[in-house]
């Protein structure tokens, strides 16, 4: 007789294990999604550094080649026909450049595109590192599960393998946000 008990007990035990080899499996898909959404924040978040950097560059020379050309034209008081001439040719090319420098759509390195591009950079990191969030929430809710079906097993308390799988729902829908809608909800 003790041993029927035994033997429907292993039964709900195959159950529970395979409820835990779900979660597992689970679990690794979150801890992939979790890393991978890592990784491109970070990339993504030097990718906006480095186009601000470039954008302070042009900035930076920008205001001297128009501080140049401002301080030529102060220095033309008094300079002859000749002089007066090649100093206007002189600020028209550091205006051209300076004007240049603002806007370059052609190859995108204007400070306007670069500053898009930055901004365009800095939600996809954000994105990704909002994802990233909800796949370790995800994860953490896998292996919370993993642990309370476990105890099921030990302690023979199916309501645990029961609570097991409702935090592996609650687990699978964290990492589906993490896939499908990352900045859907701020936890």
């Amino acid at each position: 007789m003790a041993g029927h008990g035994h033997v429907d007990g292993h039964g709900g035990n195959k159950g529970v294990a395979l409820l835990i080899a779900v979660l597992a499996l689970f679990l690794a898909l979150a801890e992939t999604g979790a890393k991978s959404a890592q990784t491109e924040a970070l990339n993504r978040n030097i990718e906006a550094a480095n186009l601000w950097a470039f954008f302070q560059a042009r900035t930076i020379r920008q205001t001297n080649v128009r501080t140049a050309a401002e301080e030529a034209a102060l220095g033309m008081a008094g300079a002859d026909e000749a002089r007066r001439a090649a100093t206007e040719r002189q600020i028209a090319a550091w205006r051209s450049t300076a004007d240049r420098w603002e806007s370059e759509p052609a190859t995108g390195e204007g400070r306007r595109e670069l500053s898009a591009r930055a901004r365009a950079a800095e939600a996809v990191r954000d994105r990704k590192m909002s994802a990233y969030h909800m796949y370790e929430y995800g994860s953490a809710a896998f292996q919370v599960a993993i642990v309370v079906a476990s105890a099921s097993i030990v302690t023979g308390v199916p309501l645990l393998a029961v609570g097991g799988a409702l935090l592996g729902v609650i687990g699978l829908a964290l990492s589906g946000l993490g896939f499908f809608a990352p900045e859907l909800i701020h936890l």
